[in-house]
């Protein structure tokens, strides 16, 4: 009991889904309050006197390799080239397994969270677009595609029970094709001029990790010492170097070494071993051949599971604790200047983000999901409405932290332009957020007083 009293709201409200999802829903929502905490750190230290260090420290360069062969870089360039390919490695793992076996392996349960993905990235787009037809600025179209699927769960899980279980596998299932668009667009658009050499040696590198693959390799070393060659090479390329990391997960096995029934056949005789070996010494200090067994078991678990599966559920906690939080800290710190506050809101670039991610994300999901629903191309499930996923369209448009990564691509060149889009960014993603927890929580009935309805109704029917 005393457990439960502490646990957090956001935790509270995962108690109750039953879903495949669960784990990755429960890490993401925590990740998206530290998101939140991060980014709220950042915009204080920007606009207080630690502000000139704050921007110092991200221009410091530090260098890596030996002479002749080095990587120098700024802090801010190694966090948003290196530490953010970890983020991209762990989202293409995700990406995998929902194509390969999760919401997104039947095509007639994916059809319509994909449509609703492609709505909320196609419309957003024309929004910008309006505010910023030519110029500079046009670069920045890619910005209000994306959806932060933290924060995004962040804000649908502190209504608990007050949304149904499907709504939170909607949003990830949207949020997971939405995170595989933004992908395209930044391999697709936000390229630098191409080096062919080191483009070459890339997809040498990709052949060599498939092979691996085909190969039965199961152990991570090889892909990790091969996936260091790709990230050097994409970064040389031109191609942004993050889009290693989805490339690297796509060639990690799915398939696990052993087969369950291999697997249960070979640890019931090794529990046979280890209780023999238990009863002549029961120090598994002293008891080598218990120790030994031990480690055999505990081999075959790892062999049994999926090695994309594994890697997962090993790399989300680096990359939503660690590397996500230092990728705020270092870009969402925006200095504010609250005299010329009336120009920035007015400003093309921030107006159109803004624009995109409220309005255009609205439309975008809600009408292109109300459209696939007409069509009969799909069926919205059984305890859902179109209200709840109006909910959800607003909160598609909080697009924090690849909205930032895209901007800073699209917008490297022209630092006032980029402020333009980080404030917008910020300004949307609160107005998605709040209006979204807003619309769900005084239109959506409880999940138990809808179940106790029903039953209620079914009773008096068959009386």
């Amino acid at each position: 009991m005393k457990g439960k009293e502490h646990t957090a709201p956001w935790e509270k409200a995962f108690d109750r889904v039953l879903s495949p999802l669960d784990e990755f829903i429960h890490r993401q929502t925590t990740s998206g309050v530290l998101l939140m905490l991060c980014a709220l750190a950042a915009l204080i230290i920007a606009n207080s006197q630690w502000s000139e260090a704050y921007h110092h420290l991200l221009e410091i360069t530090f260098t890596i390799g030996v002479e002749g062969f080095q990587l120098s870089k700024s802090v801010h360039h190694w966090i948003n080239d290196g530490l953010m390919a970890v983020f991209f490695f762990v989202i293409g793992l995700e990406l995998k397994r929902e194509i390969l076996v999760g919401e997104l392996a039947d095509p007639k349960q994916a059809i319509l969270p994909i449509m609703a993905a492609m709505g909320g990235m196609i419309v957003p787009v024309f929004f910008y677009l309006a505010f910023n037809p030519e110029g500079h600025t046009f670069d920045g179209w890619g910005i209000p595609m994306a959806t932060d699927i933290a924060f995004a769960l962040g804000a649908l899980a502190l209504l608990g029970s007050r949304v149904p279980k499907s709504l939170l596998t909607f949003l990830v299932a949207l949020a997971i094709v939405d995170d595989l668009g933004a992908v395209m667009v930044i391999a697709l658009f936000y390229t630098e001029t191409i080096n062919f050499t080191a483009l070459v040696i890339g997809f040498i590198t990709l052949f060599l990790l498939v092979a691996l693959n085909l190969g039965g390799i199961r152990r991570p070393l090889p892909y990790v010492l091969l996936g260091v060659v790709l990230w050097i090479a994409m970064l040389k390329s031109g191609v942004h170097a993050t889009l290693a990391g989805i490339f690297l997960a796509f060639t990690i096995p799915m398939r696990p070494k052993y087969d369950p029934a291999r697997f249960l056949s070979q640890m019931g005789g090794l529990i046979e071993q280890i209780k023999q070996v238990y009863e002549r010494e029961e120090s598994i200090i002293k008891n080598h051949e218990l120790r030994s067994r031990v480690q055999a078991l505990g081999d075959g678990v790892q062999m049994v599971q999926a090695p994309a599966q594994l890697l997962e559920r090993k790399m989300h906690l680096p990359s939503a604790y660690l590397v996500i939080p230092i990728f705020s800290l270092a870009n969402a710190g925006i200095p504010i200047d609250w005299s010329s506050l009336g120009s920035i809101v007015t400003h093309p670039v921030a107006v159109g983000i803004t624009a995109g991610l409220v309005a255009g994300k609205l439309i975008g999901i809600a009408g292109f999901a109300w459209l696939t629903v007409k069509l009969g191309l799909s069926t919205l499930p059984h305890d859902l409405n179109f209200k709840h996923i109006v909910g959800v369209a607003l909160m598609g448009g909080i697009g924090f932290t690849m909205s930032i990564f895209i901007a800073e691509l699209g917008f490297a060149h022209h630092p006032e332009d980029l402020l333009m889009a980080k404030t917008g960014v910020l300004i949307a993603s609160v107005i998605a957020g709040v209006s979204g927890f807003a619309w769900l929580y005084f239109t959506a009935e409880t999940t138990e007083a809808t179940a106790t309805t029903e039953n209620t109704e079914g009773r008096d029917s068959d009386q």
